[in-house]
């Protein structure tokens, strides 16, 4: 493997055309050149984004390279969204929001994954599970769950009814990125949800979830049933709105020890991959959960088709115990994001060296911290596209 040179990065950088200005929805059904000649979009498709090609394992030029958090808070562009819609659930649940939000890292660093915006908690209201996300507090659940009671009055969550916009964000992603990258769709995992839910938002110790399910095991295992269906509904509407590969978050499950993964993770994340995988077959299927260094062997029986790594995994050690007929994703720490460009590419090159060719998606351990330079962020994803496979 070797690591060669390419141009500056900046001839990728997004430049407004004269046609930026006209309204979204003429902007989605023609293309502007940069003199501002509008011309009709070629009606050639595009080869297989780089991404799916890496995850079933066909030979790849480069490994793929995505971030996680792409877009969001350490961008200037979206904050100056974020000042005219200062509420979180607004910028998520409006469609040209959702698809301006999306392609804003997309127009500027020509990642190989595009990921909708949005939220694992978006499905709740659907559910009869009121919530806000509030700036500075996080999630906030209004009522919490804590009896069987309250987890019969939780609905089993209806995309189409729920949640259209999603479905309809995905769809312009689809056809604005046209397949020169994947586009990404993504769920909350059971355990997890049900953490938010009977949490009441986020949480330091888990203390309640951890009581609900030792003392009321029934109740939980009732309700982690109710998000399993809900998100196997989920992942196949989102899979058929224009969803090329879809990530699942179980980002709370690391605060299970191992043996009640087993009970309360591992077999509701199967059953959603097994039955996703009945009806879309070809749909790549990620998991990721932060800090799985003790549950990597646990997470692979999931089934899933890529096992995204958190910083604090060695990659080649992650390779080795997960086994090579599973592809890997990861694994930079963020926070490598704010050292010189020099160190970052240094980093680049050892976890791409560590992953070995073939079956692995260049990303973060974790999401971009705010605060992060948009430029590192460039030179991130521009030293990972220099990367060369030897023949």
């Amino acid at each position: 493997m070797s690591f060669t040179s390419v141009s500056s990065f900046t001839t990728s950088l997004f430049v407004p055309s004269k046609c930026s200005s006209l309204p979204n929805q003429k902007r989605r059904l023609i293309q502007c050149s940069l003199g501002g000649t509008v011309v009709e979009p070629k009606a050639t498709a595009a080869s297989e984004p780089l991404l799916l090609n890496a995850v079933r394992g066909q030979d790849v030029e480069r490994p793929p390279v995505w971030l996680m958090r792409q877009a969001g808070r350490y961008m200037k562009s979206y904050q100056i969204i974020c000042e005219k819609y200062p509420s979180f659930r607004e910028r998520s649940e409006n469609v040209d929001l959702v698809v301006e939000i999306s392609l804003q890292p997309w127009n500027v660093f020509q990642p190989d994954g595009v990921i909708l915006f949005s939220d694992i908690l978006t499905p709740l209201s659907g559910m009869n599970i009121p919530f806000d996300i509030v700036k500075g507090k996080g999630p906030i659940i209004f009522d919490p769950i804590a009896t069987a009671g309250d987890v019969d009055q939780v609905r089993e969550f209806s995309p189409e009814e729920s949640v259209p916009y999603v479905g309809e964000a995905l769809t312009i992603l689809h056809k604005e990125v046209d397949n020169k990258a994947a586009v990404l769709g993504f769920v909350g995992a059971p355990f997890t949800l049900a953490s938010y839910v009977v949490e009441g938002g986020s949480s330091k110790n888990f203390t309640k979830i951890k009581r609900l399910a030792f003392s009321q095991p029934k109740v939980l295992h009732s309700l982690l049933q109710k998000f399993a269906t809900s998100m196997t509904k989920y992942i196949r509407y989102q899979a058929d709105n224009g969803a090329q590969a879809v990530q699942i978050f179980d980002s709370w499950a690391t605060e299970l020890s191992p043996v009640d993964f087993e009970e309360f993770s591992l077999p509701y994340l199967k059953q959603i991959v097994d039955a996703v995988k009945l009806t879309h077959p070809d749909l790549p299927l990620i998991l990721y959960a932060s800090g799985s260094g003790g549950l990597l062997e646990r997470l692979a029986l999931t089934g899933v088709d890529v096992v995204s790594l958190d910083w604090t995994v060695d990659m080649a050690e992650g390779r080795r115990r997960l086994g090579h007929d599973i592809a890997v994703q990861g694994n930079v720490d963020p926070g490598v994001l704010f050292g010189s460009k020099e160190f970052i590419t240094n980093r680049i090159h050892d976890t791409v060296t560590k992953a070995g060719k073939g079956k692995h998606i260049l990303n973060l351990g974790h999401g971009i911290k705010v605060g992060t330079p948009e430029e590192n962020v460039a030179h991130f994803i521009e030293v990972a596209k220099a990367i060369s496979f030897d023949p």
